[in-house]
């Protein structure tokens, strides 16, 4: 009878639960609605980008096998994959918080003494409980908002460990073939210079060269071999970074990788679209803002917890004194009762935790708004360092056509004894910083092409968190 009343009394709560804590109304930021980038350069456009794979836009199949087998074996998106299944598991966990718990018991007793004439006692006991915490202020919804909210940026991280790697790989692998070719050039200089050498030797020994003109041009072959020997050591770094990064160990890329191959081709124009559609595509600010999500349902999950707590509570038990009579009808007890609990002296406890969760909500919104500013600034940055590059490209492209030709002309009169050795050395050392400079330039565009796909939040794939990891 008092459970019947306690029941119709519960009934309105039960009807009118609530959800306490503020909302969470994502508000991005309408002010760049419609707006371009302030550094937008020629060769790029406001297209919207496709958010996956930028690098088939370089077409070099090479580069592609590299990307996606990093992308495979990487221990760090391994790590970052692992940690949103912990995200998931967890959110599992908290769905199913919300629906009844239930168990099962069962024994068997023996009583007896050593003495035959005292009877045994023999019971048999078997149970099935079940009990419900009714959601009545929206505790348990907010914290699976809360948890839902997290699943989703370490999502996000993931997409931006994508991100990261694959522009890493791409800047490892275009420094490699930049530093093959310079190596190719500066090996080439010293072969040319120590024909001079040569030819300055026979000169010297008729008499019409001096000792000091074979001096300097040994000494221009000296150094053009110690900068080979630098670039053989980058080349050598680069190999293994590209190996560790593909999760194999360094050398094992030595013998696709060591054949010098000309650079990635850069696509005419680029897309980059505009910082409205940035904000929705970069993983690190949808992961800043599925955590303000998060931080603003822990709010209401804490203040949840000052009020109070109903529960309800139901029991099916047998016992009998043989197996055979325990599931007899007379042999059944069953209890359902309402349980109540309220800790409402709890000295500020409660109120403590709220302070701590809206604390953790102002930070959350702090971080957001950082990592918007913080994007704004790299796409910014990195248009800017991609139009620079391409007006420098131009130009030493034209410094080094002016720096062959000379070359060649003084190599001419040099050999025809008609200009002297330091007009040689000159224009050699003039001509070898040229093309140095020019192939090196051809790559540093690359890469600024690289470091705008990752500043715009490209090259991450929506699959699920094992395809990552599966070898």
């Amino acid at each position: 009878m008092i459970a019947s009343k306690t029941l119709t009394l519960l009934c309105p709560l039960l009807l009118v639960g609530c959800t306490l804590g503020p909302d969470y109304h994502a508000a991005p930021d309408s002010t760049l609605q419609g707006t371009a980038f302030q550094r937008q350069v020629p060769g790029t456009r406001a297209n919207t980008p496709h958010v996956a794979e930028w690098w088939l836009a370089l077409n070099d199949p090479l580069l592609n096998e590299l990307i996606d087998s990093s992308l495979r074996n990487s221990p760090d998106l391994h790590a970052a994959a692992a940690r949103l299944r912990q995200a998931r598991a967890g959110l599992s966990e908290k769905r199913s918080d919300l629906l009844p718990k239930s168990s099962a018991t069962a024994a068997a007793l023996y009583t007896g003494s050593g003495d035959k004439n005292t009877d045994a006692t023999h019971l048999y006991l078997s149970g099935f409980d079940a009990s419900w915490e009714l959601d009545i202020f929206g505790g348990g919804r907010r914290a699976v908002e809360a948890a839902s909210a997290e699943a989703d940026a370490v999502q996000a991280d993931l997409a931006d460990a994508h991100v990261q790697l694959a522009a890493e790989v791409g800047q490892a692998y275009v420094g490699l073939r930049d530093q093959q070719q310079r190596l190719h050039i500066a090996r080439e200089s010293e072969a040319l210079e120590r024909q001079l050498l040569d030819f300055t030797e026979q000169r010297l020994a008729q008499g019409t060269a001096s000792e000091l003109d074979r001096e300097r041009i040994a000494t221009q072959v000296e150094t053009t071999r110690a900068a080979s020997i630098a670039l053989e050591l980058d080349v050598i770094e680069s190999l293994d970074e590209l190996a560790v990064l593909s999760g194999l160990p360094p050398g094992a890329l030595n013998t696709r990788l060591q054949q010098q191959t000309a650079l990635p081709v850069l696509p005419v124009t680029v897309n980059i679209g505009d910082p409205a559609h940035l904000l929705q595509q970069r993983p690190d600010i949808r992961a800043a803002e599925r955590r303000l999500a998060s931080s603003t349902a822990q709010i209401g999950e804490r203040k949840a917890a000052a009020f109070p707590k109903v529960s309800l509570f139901g029991s099916l038990s047998f016992s009998a004194s043989e197996p055979g009579h325990l599931l007899r009808k007379d042999n059944l007890s069953a209890l359902g009762v309402p349980y109540l609990q309220w800790n409402w002296l709890d000295f500020g406890r409660v109120q403590a935790q709220v302070t701590q969760a809206e604390a953790g909500r102002d930070e959350a919104l702090a971080n957001y708004r950082s990592s918007v500013l913080s994007a704004l600034r790299d796409a910014d940055v990195a248009l800017a360092r991609y139009g620079n590059e391409r007006q420098r490209r131009s130009t030493l492209g034209r410094v080094e056509s002016s720096a062959v030709r000379a070359s060649q002309l003084t190599d001419q009169r040099y050999r025809a004894g008609t200009s002297s050795v330091l007009d040689w050395l000159d224009a050699e050392r003039t001509r070898y910083r040229a093309e140095q400079d020019r192939v090196h330039s051809d790559g540093q565009l690359i890469k600024d092409y690289i470091a705008l796909q990752k500043s715009l939040g490209l090259g991450w794939r929506t699959l699920p968190a094992r395809h990552c990891c599966e070898t």
